[in-house]
């Protein structure tokens, strides 16, 4: 569906028919629990090259394969050096599109499987507890009756019917989530989630996010920029600095900014970045060091051009209009480059963003830039033995988060797999009420409810924690995404969410409480359950990528560097004839630790039955540790 503007009238809600059984592979739309052949990954048993890999194949020493005891269903060891099993790597984007962007909005309406599908964009993350309430009727009259959150902060309705569009369209105008018609698919906007509350950073940029918005929405040509284009606001902690913008302001002492414009494809974040700090309640032994600049410790150091990237600061009052002064630079160079660029990495080589052709669009508009001095490059930065960055350093982490003085507190917390149900996003505007009205949605997707008198804070941390949403770093479901999968997406080849809820389920063991915070759990990556190798909404830096394919689940460690993903595991699809109406009644019980899907005879040869669900979750577990 293009626009929805012409479509008068709503032709009904259209919901989904999304099943809770769970399923651990498939290649169609209707596999349910336990359908299709399938074996399990037995000891000392290692796959074969196969078709559709990348190439190689041989033995490398350090690369180690997760081996599953056929016979128990446990782990029984990381082998030191395996065959290097081919795997698909991620692609990089093309240096030149051939198409418009096709990139999905309030107005323009992507089909799906399972309906209409219109995605929000909430600069910054922030909207009031009216809005929230507002989005949560539109879902409820409109759509499946959720919410999806993005890695952008962005909001997603789902399961639209074909004539809604006009009617969402008004409900968004009217809740002041519209200002634009042709700029709402560019207002990508991501602002460090605790900026102004935890006092960490170098300065509350909140502003600068609101201020860039308008901007963006009050310059006709600023409407050219592709709804892929993102711009960063981090206030010095390093968050969303880690976000691979296309344009990144980053707080520095003293009142100024760093302009930084373009990223390296490969790495998903700006060349030379330096390591994030991580947010507040986090390990000290991730943060780097103060810069020399100066700043508080682990906040971000500047870069240069050393590496081709323009870096240029500029004074704080002036570093909206200079984000808005370099996106436009980037939509001249596309006109005169005569290619198709969506991103800023993607436009030619001769016609790439340098730092003169920057500096010079600011001083046409009379705003003064410096170059960030080489030697800042340096400091904090990731490599040479430092570890690599994932989504878990550098997110708010589930809980409390004091606000300076002791009197108040902000809520941190995240959805499971990344959708709400109306009941959990009600509680959060209900939170949010009892704050001072309103809401954060992350890109990590998750929620910060700021503002609430700390006891209150610690009585709505219980409330959403009953609720079933995320309140604690040590939960299993922390740092666990999926894609929509099926039966949403046609792409995908298995139901990811169910799969990974029940992969989850199976081996997560009852709440004990919070974590306290000087007892953290040991640092591990997050997961990204994928349908197809598209692998849509995955994580920036390392991560543990669950890959459906068309014999099951491939389980490996992507990173910064795409061409070297490291297969760790395995799991064949699950097989065993389709359940009975007993089996299909405890497959739906989310408790239960594998419905039909336990394990065969214990010592059975050959194809001896399907892998469990307990088995895929300690794999993926194992998997996500970091040594």
């Amino acid at each position: 569906m293009g626009s929805a503007e012409g479509v008068r009238a709503c032709a009904g809600r259209r919901r989904a028919g999304r099943g809770p059984g769970l399923r651990l592979g498939g290649s169609t739309a209707r596999r349910r629990v336990g359908a299709g052949a399938g074996r399990r990954v037995r000891a000392g048993q290692r796959r074969q090259a196969g078709a559709g890999g990348s190439a190689g194949g041989g033995v490398r020493p350090g690369w180690a394969d997760l081996v599953l005891d056929g016979a128990a269903g446990r782990i029984v060891g990381m082998l030191a050096a395996m065959p290097l099993t081919p795997t698909t790597a991620l692609t990089e984007e093309p240096r030149s599109r051939t198409g418009d962007d096709a990139c999905p909005g309030a107005l323009r309406l992507h089909r799906a499987d399972d309906g209409f599908l219109a995605r929000v964009r909430l600069p910054g993350g922030l909207l009031t507890a009216d809005q929230a309430e507002e989005l949560a009727l539109a879902a409820e009259a409109l759509g499946d009756g959720a919410l999806d959150l993005t890695s952008r902060g962005s909001v997603q309705v789902r399961g639209l019917g074909s004539g809604c569009g006009a009617e969402l369209a008004e409900r968004l105008r009217s809740a002041g989530l519209l200002p634009s018609d042709t700029h709402e698919r560019v207002r990508n906007v991501a602002l460090s989630p605790l900026s102004g509350l935890d006092g960490a950073g170098r300065a509350d940029v909140t502003a600068w996010a609101a201020e860039l918005d308008g901007l963006l929405c009050g310059t006709p040509t600023a409407a050219g920029l592709s709804g892929r284009f993102l711009f960063a606001v981090d206030n010095g902690r390093g968050d969303v600095a880690a976000l691979g913008a296309d344009v990144t302001l980053i707080a520095e002492p003293g009142g100024w900014a760093l302009l930084r414009v373009g990223t390296d494809p490969a790495a998903g974040r700006a060349p030379g970045a330096p390591a994030p700090q991580r947010p507040t309640g986090a390990r000290a032994d991730t943060s780097p060091a103060a810069p020399p600049g100066g700043g508080a410790p682990g906040c971000l150091a500047a870069y240069d051009g050393a590496t081709h990237t323009p870096a240029l600061r500029v004074r704080a009052e002036a570093a909206p209009r200079a984000a808005l002064l370099a996106a436009l630079a980037f939509v001249e160079a596309e006109r005169d480059s005569g290619a198709k660029a969506w991103r800023v990495w993607e436009l030619p080589a001769r016609h790439a963003l340098t730092e003169p052709r920057v500096r010079a669009a600011l001083a046409h508009a009379g705003i003064e830039a410096e170059a960030a001095p080489a030697a800042d490059a340096t400091a904090g930065r990731a490599g040479g033995g430092a570890r690599e960055a994932s989504a878990l350093d550098v997110a708010p982490l589930p809980g409390l988060v004091p606000e300076p003085g002791g009197e108040r507190a902000a809520l941190s917390v995240a959805a499971p797999l990344g959708r709400l149900s109306l009941a959990r996003w009600r509680l959060l505007v209900a939170a949010a009420r009892a704050g001072r009205g309103e809401m954060r949605v992350t890109p990590w997707r998750g929620v910060v409810v700021p503002g609430l008198a700390a006891a209150d804070a610690r009585r709505w941390l219980g409330v959403l924690s009953e609720a079933g949403l995320v309140t604690d770093a040590g939960s299993a479901w922390h740092g666990v995404g999926a894609c929509t999968g099926r039966p949403g997406c046609a792409k995908s080849l298995a139901d990811v969410r169910a799969d990974a809820a029940g992969a989850l389920a199976a081996t997560t063991p009852p709440p004990t409480g919070p974590t306290p915070a000087d007892r953290l759990p040991a640092r591990t990556l997050p997961v990204y359950w994928s349908g197809c190798e598209r692998r849509c909404g995955h994580p920036r830096g390392h991560w543990v990528d669950v890959l459906a394919g068309a014999d099951g689940y491939r389980i490996s460690i992507e990173g910064t560097e795409r061409t070297a993903a490291r297969q760790v595991g395995s799991a064949p699809r699950l097989g065993g004839p389709m359940p009975g109406a007993a089996e299909a009644e405890r497959a739906d019980t989310p408790n239960a630790p594998d419905g039909p899907n336990a394990p065969g005879p214990a010592g059975a040869a050959g194809p001896v039955g399907p892998l469990s669900l307990a088995e895929l979750a300690t794999a993926v577990a194992a998997a996500r540790r970091v040594p």
